[in-house]
């Protein structure tokens, strides 16, 4: 088992674009793992290669209570999303302790490959629906405090430079 270091708003880092996989192969296989790792440590439903500087399009979800249904989501994309929108309040690893409402769209159907290379699709709605958007988000690197307004941007990035700080004085 091994835990990445997730990146923290706002970090420079969690801009970056990722790009897509070329092949699913022993390399990707271990890095889905060790995000899988992460998210369960945290503890969290989703994480983006994005968000422990790893700058490829992968994607770990896991929605269900016991945490037990890891879903993997390799070069993913969003090939429809339905017009009727909904509101969650969301909130993230890379922006621990902050959560805000996000307006989404409500369904979409994703593309992506699985762990064996294999193509698939997924209708998604629900918790699930708001995950994968916000996990493909982190991929175009964009995080979701960028859907608030100014000042509540400003507001949390001030908080999160701060608590980094402090976390550094403690070593």
């Amino acid at each position: 088992m091994a835990l990445l270091n997730v990146l923290c708003y706002p970090d420079p880092r969690l801009h970056t674009v990722a790009k897509p996989v070329e092949q699913v192969d022993a390399r990707i296989k271990k890095i889905v793992q060790d995000m899988a790792d992460t998210m369960y440590d945290a503890p969290g439903v989703g994480l983006a290669a994005t968000q422990v500087d790893i700058h490829e399009c992968i994607v770990v979800v896991d929605i269900s209570d016991d945490q037990n249904e890891l879903m993997v989501f390799i070069n993913p994309e969003i090939i429809w999303a339905s017009p009727e929108k909904k509101s969650w309040r969301e909130g993230c690893l890379s922006v621990p302790e902050f959560y805000d409402e996000v307006e989404r769209p409500a369904q979409i159907r994703i593309k992506a490959l699985d762990l064996n290379g294999k193509e698939f699709e997924l209708d998604a709605d629900g918790l699930l629906a708001v995950c994968l958007q916000h996990e493909l988000d982190h991929l175009k690197g964009k995080v979701f405090v960028e859907y608030l307004s100014i000042l509540k941007r400003n507001r949390i990035a001030q908080k999160m430079k701060k608590r980094a700080k402090e976390l550094l004085g403690q070593r």
